[in-house]
């Protein structure tokens, strides 16, 4: 693993907050903070604009939904091949940032001139979301390049930490700039935020590992077959597609359920939501005091199990108002605060786990293989709905979801105290 450029090596593992006082380290957090803030705007931002503007229906939401993931499951792959053959990471990365800024600007202008129309929507959304997945895949080395191998867990708290921010934050100002500028030049805001992540990622100054030679398609089937061949790698795979499979399966059915099963309003089921994120806060500044405690594979398994299980309560909860809407609340912050943990633990155990030369092809694999079972369970989920009904479906989505954790039992990563060693090729 390489070193970072600055702070004395000895420090060891401090917590968060030292990894701030280091200049690289803090101008990159940055950047994947305001970037951070910018994909939640854009969430809000785009769909507004397409319903508001140009009339959307739920069959053109869906083709917009659509054209944004599509890039996540037919490129992940071929894109983390290429970014491991380039030597610098970070220029990707600030590309990226200006690539999406110049498409998000694009927008107003386009509806400005009156020749903004959907499929020119779904086009800028597709090329939004390539940009977004070439940023994410050209990250996972360049974090390996800032970051000590002892402080993944603290170097992924503040990372996660400023997701579970943006969940807060995001969808309200991006609703907010909607409100006061519109649709379409609430986007230029969002611009202004991957400009500024473009700023402070020119301004980090870091020795990158080195690139192995030879084509995308030989790099692609080494990473294949590096995480076929390492049992933690391979379990953490496993699990999350499982856990992926029957969330996706609650998702497609959890808006319908609550709004026409359960009888919550529009607003009262946007408060729950909005106040189960914070539990992604508290998430966040758990998981890297409960790694040191008991372990980065135990605390896998935890966000494994504390992700999915408290969704129970939604299925089981009836009775009065308020008693749904605090199971609702308890279900939707428990569930926040494990998917914090899990992604933290989970990502550092990963880039732990791999070799430098590989991170932006495993990052591919593990993206392509979990984004495209999400619109598997979607489906699945929509199937089962009408087939048993909505309320037995969520039972088997938020029971069936715990079967990922099992994946991680029976995998060498269950014992395992510190971060795992990259396995011998």
């Amino acid at each position: 693993m390489s070193a970072p450029v600055t702070a004395d090596p000895a420090a060891g593992r401090s917590g968060p907050v030292r990894l701030l006082r280091e200049v690289a380290f803090r101008r990159y957090w940055s950047a994947q903070t305001v970037s951070l803030l910018g994909d939640q705007i854009t969430l809000i931002a785009l769909p507004l604009l397409a319903v508001v503007a140009l009339g959307a229906g739920p069959a053109q939401m869906g083709y917009l939904t659509a054209a944004a993931l599509l890039p996540n499951l037919f490129l992940s792959l071929p894109a983390g091949g290429w970014a491991d053959r380039q030597p610098e990471k970070r220029r990707i990365m600030i590309g990226a940032d200006l690539s999406r800024a110049v498409l998000l600007l694009a927008v107003p202008a386009l509806w400005w001139a009156d020749v903004l129309t959907l499929p020119v929507l779904y086009l800028i959304a597709f090329l939004v979301g390539t940009f977004s997945l070439l940023f994410e895949v050209a990250h996972a080395s360049l974090f390996a390049s800032l970051v000590r191998w002892a402080d993944y867990v603290d170097a992924n708290t503040l990372l996660n930490g400023s997701r579970a921010a943006s969940f807060v934050a995001g969808p309200s100002l991006g609703g907010l700039l909607v409100q006061w500028l519109s649709a379409a030049f609430a986007l230029v805001a969002d611009a202004f935020t991957y400009l500024a992540s473009a700023l402070f990622l020119a301004r980090v100054r870091v020795p990158e590992a080195p690139v192995e030679t030879g084509d995308e398609l030989r790099g692609m089937t080494a990473g294949i077959r590096y995480v076929a061949g390492s049992a933690v790698l391979r379990a953490v795979l496993l699990g999350a597609t499982t856990l992926n499979l029957f969330n996706y399966i609650f998702a497609a059915l959890f808006v319908l359920y609550a709004t026409t099963g359960l009888h919550l309003s529009a607003g009262t089921l946007g408060l729950i939501i909005g106040l189960g994120s914070i539990g992604g806060l508290l998430g966040a500044a758990l998981a890297g005091p409960l790694s040191r405690r008991i372990g980065i594979g135990p605390s896998v398994i935890l966000g494994f199990l504390l992700f999915p299980a408290p969704l129970i309560l939604i299925p089981w909860v009836s009775g009065p108002h308020w008693l749904i809407f605090l199971a609702l609340v308890t279900a939707e912050f428990l569930a926040a605060m494990g998917v914090m943990i899990l992604d933290i633990t989970v990502g550092s155990a990963q880039t732990a786990a791999t070799p430098p030369s590989m991170l932006a092809v495993v990052s591919g694999l593990q993206r392509t293989v979990n984004y495209g079972i999400r619109p598997i369970g979607a489906l699945l989920g929509g199937a089962l709905g009408a087939t048993i009904g909505v309320r037995p479906s969520l039972w088997i989505a938020t029971v069936g979801a715990l079967l990922g954790a099992l994946w991680i039992w029976f995998s060498p990563l269950r014992t395992m105290h510190d971060l795992p060693e990259i396995s011998p090729r």
